[in-house]
């Protein structure tokens, strides 16, 4: 910036002005005509997906969805996951960063007060500017100056750079927010499918138990004559196999204890504590009212993406205002002298004040492409925010439809294993009074048993299902509780809007 002093600044008001006025004309040599986005901003699609996601007056999860699945258990893994886990501290450092911006932005608005002091021990040159007897001589010049700078800022520059820093702030809050619910979501499912295999194990153990007791039916009845060596050997294959599948059964135990203990942030002495869990019992589930149009406020990722949107737009009026004049005002006033005796006195006091004026006149396009970076970022940010919208969408529809089918295959699967309980009952009936011998008892036991393994499948996957739904409907995220809502009575800005303020608008109108 250019100092001017205070006595060669007073008496050129007109001269100023004129400046100015001439600025003004010069920076319409810069243009930015033609520089503009024709990207929209998605609705959600309440009228035509009301067919595949229609509204049956069901809640939104709640913060303590957990609870309902896994009971306390569940709820205090979910707890200590969220805690503990590095993926969240690394998402909580970003939202940090991002608020440190934002006071670097709202700092730029303020005036600069700065302070220096300098001091130069040197030599003059003899053949120079400076007479005896300073030419020749070794001086020391001291500096002591307090400086004082402001933008004026009449575009609107530290504004939008503010709104943008501000937005950018409300997306690393959301998307901190879903690492929250992704890493619950998933600390949820691994402990469904803890809950499976430890069901299925013990199955296993049932079926071992029994096919142990066949075995030896078989090696009994063969002994006697009554069963060939293959059915013995047959029965000795079925039980090596069983125990097979304990085996892994106690593998996949083990492992999903290892991955719960990950997603804690422990090691894996962590997952040998953890209780063995049960599965949960089925619950009704019924769909929210409004359900696409909720979306907006209960998914933190689509709240993140509408958030990126207001920061590219903001990034667009940062772009623009470079195309016009900056006026900034310096001052300074300070001590300055060629020697230590005179550094304080009235005589050594230096002062100035005055305007610095940068317009662009030809800059060989470079303003031009920072525009057109900008608007090339804000259609990508609104095609993301459109694209999840859309998964959203999808990812709910697919999550209901799989219900709906797991819902049948519920019910089918009950009716399998009602059946196969009672002719394991009636096997037994019927040997009691001598009309069928032990091995068909044993044999419509483990028939039974066989079916119960398909029915712990079928709860396990309707649990998985649940908890996918409970992370399609944004796990009890809720956008007005965390200060991340965005408004709905005001009109969607474009890119050349210079509305200052800091909260961007929910209406789906394209800038």
């Amino acid at each position: 910036m250019n100092v001017l002093s205070l006595a060669s600044w007073r008496g050129r008001g007109m001269q100023r002005l004129a400046i100015c006025v001439a600025a003004g004309a010069l920076s319409a040599c810069v243009s930015m005509s033609g520089i503009q986005s024709n990207a929209h901003v998605n609705a959600p699609a309440v009228t035509t997906d009301a067919t595949s996601l229609p509204g049956e007056g069901g809640l939104w999860p709640g913060a303590s969805w957990a609870t309902g699945i896994g009971g306390a258990p569940l709820q205090q893994l979910i707890d200590e996951a969220l805690a503990g886990n590095p993926g969240l501290v690394l998402a909580a450092a970003r939202v940090a960063a991002a608020r440190a911006m934002v006071d670097a932005a709202g700092a730029a608005s303020k005036p600069q007060v700065g302070a220096g002091f300098s001091t130069t021990r040197e030599r003059f040159s003899e053949n120079s500017i400076y007479p005896p007897p300073f030419g020749g001589a070794y001086v020391t010049d001291n500096e002591l100056a307090l400086n004082l700078s402001y933008d004026f800022d009449f575009w609107g520059r530290h504004g939008a750079e503010l709104r943008s820093a501000l937005s950018q702030s409300k997306v690393a809050e959301a998307e901190h927010d879903a690492a929250r619910l992704l890493l619950a979501t998933t600390v949820a499912k691994a402990w469904v499918q803890l809950a499976r295999q430890y069901a299925q194990a013990d199955m296993a153990n049932q079926q071992v138990a029994l096919r142990d007791r066949l075995n030896r039916l078989t090696q009994q009845r063969f002994s006697a004559g009554l069963d060939t060596q293959s059915d013995n050997l047959q029965s000795l294959v079925q039980v090596a196999n069983l125990n097979a599948e304990r085996a892994q059964w106690n593998e996949a135990i083990a492992l999903t204890r290892n991955q719960l203990a990950a997603l804690l942030g422990q090691g894996p002495d962590r997952g040998l504590r953890i209780s063995p869990a049960s599965l949960p019992t089925d619950a009704a589930i019924a769909l929210p009212d409004q359900l696409p149009l909720g979306l907006l406020g209960r998914r933190p990722d689509i709240v993140a993406a509408r958030w990126q949107v207001e920061a590219a737009q903001s990034d667009i009026k940062v772009a623009q205002t470079a195309f016009y004049p900056n006026v900034n005002l310096s001052a300074m006033i300070g001590l300055s002298s060629l020697s230590w005796s005179s550094f304080l006195s009235h005589g050594s006091m230096v002062d100035g004040i005055g305007p610095a004026l940068h317009l662009p006149i030809f800059e060989g396009g470079a303003l031009r492409a920072q525009l057109k970076n900008r608007v090339a970022a804000y259609d990508g940010a609104v095609a993301t925010y459109n694209q999840a919208l859309t998964q959203a969408l999808h990812d709910v529809a697919d999550t209901v439809q799989s219900l709906r089918a797991a819902e049948i295959e519920k019910n089918n699967q009950q009716t399998a294993s009602d059946a196969a309980e009672r002719a394991m009952q009636l096997a037994r009936q019927r040997q009691q009074v001598g009309t069928v011998n032990m091995l068909q008892v044993v044999g419509a036991e483990i028939a039974y048993l066989s079916q119960r393994k398909l029915e712990i499948d079928t709860r396990a996957r309707r649990a998985d299902l649940r908890i996918g739904l409970i992370k399609a409907l944004g796990g009890g995220f809720e956008a007005d509780a965390e200060g991340l809502s965005l408004e709905p009575n005001r009109s969607a800005e474009g890119p050349s809007s210079t509305s200052r303020s800091n909260r961007p608008p929910l209406a789906n109108a394209a800038p």
